[in-house]
Order: C-alpha cells, then structure tokens, then sequence
C-alpha cells in the first residue's frame, strides 16, 4: 500500500481552513496533514492543532528568511506539499525551490482582482464592496514567488447582493472555502479531476 502523501498546512492567524483541511483528511488513506507551521506565536491555529491531534511547530520571520530551519523541519517530517491556509508571509525562495509547484493557496477574490500585497481577508471583501461588484469568490493557486500570481487551479464566485456588507460577503467566501479548498487540493496532489465549480 502506498504511503499517503504528505502536507503541512502554513497558518499565520485563526486556522479555520487549516481545520476544515484537516478534518477533510482525517479518514483518508491517500492524503495526511503530517503538521500545521505557524508564525505568529499567539495565533489560534495552534490551539485547533492541539485540539486535533495534529503536530504544531511556530517558527519567527527569521527562521522563514534568514535560515534553512523551516526547510530542513518539513524536509525530515517527508513532506511533500504546503498548503497556505491563512499564511500571511510571501513564501521564501528556498521553499519554493524545494517544493516546486507543489505550493498551494487559496485567495478570498477572483484573482486577478483584489490580489497582492496586503490584499488579505477583510481588506479584500472591504475593496469589492466599496467598488460595488456583482460578484466575488475564491481562486485557488500555485505559488510562485510573488502574491497570488501563481497558476489558477479553480476557481467559485457568489453573487453580491446590493445590500452585502463586507461582513456578509466574508460568510458567502467561507462557504465556498469550506465547500471547495479540502476538495481541490485532494485533485490536485491525487492527480484526479478538479471539482466542477456551482457559479
């Protein structure tokens, strides 16, 4: 029997998705989170790790840029892909060298609207209601090593009603990432067809 393919989830604050991926995964023989990575000290993630039985580990800025120490921790746990959930750091060169292509995230917008630097969270469901769109979702993507770039895997939208605060809108994205994230990144670390999006 194959052994399941390996990820490690990189959090930066609350780790709802990073729950829901794990949760997704618990019963899968294909497909292990071996480890939730977080930055922020005091960021809730590692709580819900704890609470779900999976191994945490916090590392600083400097261990991420000034160091191999990340690199060399995911490389002795065999990890064979990242999935940023919530991660608020651009991904290092040396992360992306090892694990090309092999780097999943997930964006709060239809990219290429609403991405980059600090379009993050409520920034983003605050910039498209203030620029009234109709519509916004979820991309789903390869990292690259500029901020949400990388090749679109998927992507579902939902409809804006004219009276949607950014609040509102943020409950219609988390359906969808609750709804599609677990999902796509099964296809793609399986290989398997990517899920037909509901528009």
């Amino acid at each position: 029997m194959q052994k399941p393919i390996q990820l490690a989830i990189l959090a930066s604050g609350n780790g709802t998705n990073a729950q829901q991926i794990s949760e997704y995964f618990a019963q899968s023989n294909d497909v292990r989170v071996n480890v939730i990575v977080y930055n922020k000290r005091d960021a809730y993630v590692a709580t819900r790790a704890q609470q779900l039985g999976i191994d945490a580990q916090y590392f600083n800025r400097h261990d991420f840029f000034e160091t191999d120490n990340v690199l060399h921790f995911l490389q002795d746990r065999g990890v064979d892909y990242l999935i940023l959930a919530g991660f608020l750091l651009l991904v290092p060169d040396n992360l992306l060298r090892a694990f090309p292509n092999r780097v999943v995230n997930i964006h709060p917008a239809l990219l290429p609207n609403y991405g980059g630097k600090g379009m993050y969270g409520h920034h983003v469901h605050e910039a498209v209601i203030a620029n009234h769109e109709q519509f916004s979702g979820i991309t789903i993507h390869v990292v690259d090593n500029r901020y949400d770039c990388g090749t679109t895997l998927f992507q579902a939208r939902c409809r804006i009603d004219a009276n949607d605060s950014a609040d509102d809108l943020a409950a219609k994205i988390h359906l969808l990432e609750k709804a599609y994230f677990p999902r796509v990144i099964e296809a793609f670390v399986l290989n398997r067809p990517m899920p037909v999006a509901e528009l």
